[in-house]
């Protein structure tokens, strides 16, 4: 289990906002990001449906909504971007690349093959198994699953890849959760070199603030989803400054779990969820975050939000 660091240990998480080559060129161009999380690729492309899969970012404080699924991009793009943005420069890699992928337990072990395979060809790469996306239909997050996660790590651990490979967990709410992922930790203690928690917050909704002109039998105002979903309701994942302590709550729990168990000390955790400021930033590392992920402050303030978060006093 190859040991993870990052410096500096702030960076984008897998997010829209890293799903061209261009955002990954200036997410790598930036001397404030201590890495680059791709976009979360399949095998093959997702089937992308604007009409559908949507999102929206909201102020006061900055939050998001999104009913996306996962790349438009298949995993290939995404491996030969980070060749060519790499090889452009001419120069040694810089910082490494955590390529962020999903699918089925077959299908993500032929991906992390692909991966590992880059990694021997000399690029510094992670492989982020995001088993966490509330927005499948019908696929509900494999991570909240201990069978589900058995699956997906027996068939890695036959795989002896050498690059550092991590989870990306759903938001947890009660110990038998963290438990499940306790236990299939404990099964394969050699095998995740990090967790990155957490994914968005499953079940939300966001409604218009205008409503409509409809009412209903009872002489309720009719409010309208702000978003669409494809199943039509506008429920998404949460993310942003809403689920930051809930997300704080999780890679200190994540954290101390590791410590208290034999052979899983040195699995990192990387926080996600609601970072924007550099007081958000310090909490993540001090309840135990090897690195901290951004996906919102982001998405709202571009890379130059990671000088916000670098400088403020």
């Amino acid at each position: 289990m190859p040991r993870v660091t990052f410096r500096p240990p702030l960076f984008n998480s897998a997010s829209p906002w890293a799903t061209t080559k261009a955002d990954l060129q200036e997410l790598y161009n930036s001397p404030l990001t201590g890495a680059v999380t791709t976009r979360t690729s399949l095998l093959a492309p997702f089937p992308h449906d604007p009409s559908i899969h949507q999102y929206a970012l909201f102020n006061s404080p900055t939050t998001s909504l999104n009913t996306y699924g996962y790349s438009p991009y298949p995993l290939s793009f995404y491996l030969d971007a980070v060749k060519s943005i790499i090889t452009d420069t001419g120069k040694p890699q810089t910082k490494p690349f955590i390529i962020s992928i999903t699918g089925t337990p077959e299908e993500v072990v032929e991906a992390v093959a692909a991966v590992d395979d880059l990694a021997k060809a000399g690029y510094s790469l992670l492989v982020e198994v995001n088993l966490s996306c509330p927005n499948i239909p019908e696929k509900p997050p494999p991570a909240y699953s201990l069978p589900e996660l058995r699956a997906y790590l027996a068939l890695l651990s036959e795989l002896n890849a050498a690059l550092p490979i991590g989870l990306k967990t759903p938001p947890y709410t009660y110990d038998a959760q963290f438990q499940v992922l306790l236990s299939a930790l404990r099964e394969y203690p050699l095998l995740v070199s990090f967790i990155t928690s957490t994914n968005t917050l499953g079940s939300s909704l966001h409604l218009s603030s205008q409503p409509s002109q409809a009412v209903s039998g009872g002489g309720r105002v009719v409010y309208q989803p702000t978003l669409s979903s494809p199943a039509g309701t506008g429920i998404g994942g949460l993310g942003g400054a809403s689920i930051h302590w809930l997300s704080l709550g999780n890679v200190s729990t994540i954290r101390r779990m590791l410590d208290q168990v034999q052979g899983l000390e040195d699995v990192a955790v990387i926080g996600v969820g609601g970072v924007g400021d550099r007081a958000g930033w310090q909490r993540m590392l001090s309840v135990g975050a090897e690195g901290v992920g951004v996906a919102t402050a982001l998405g709202r303030n571009g890379v130059g939000v990671f000088a916000k978060i670098s400088s403020e006093d």
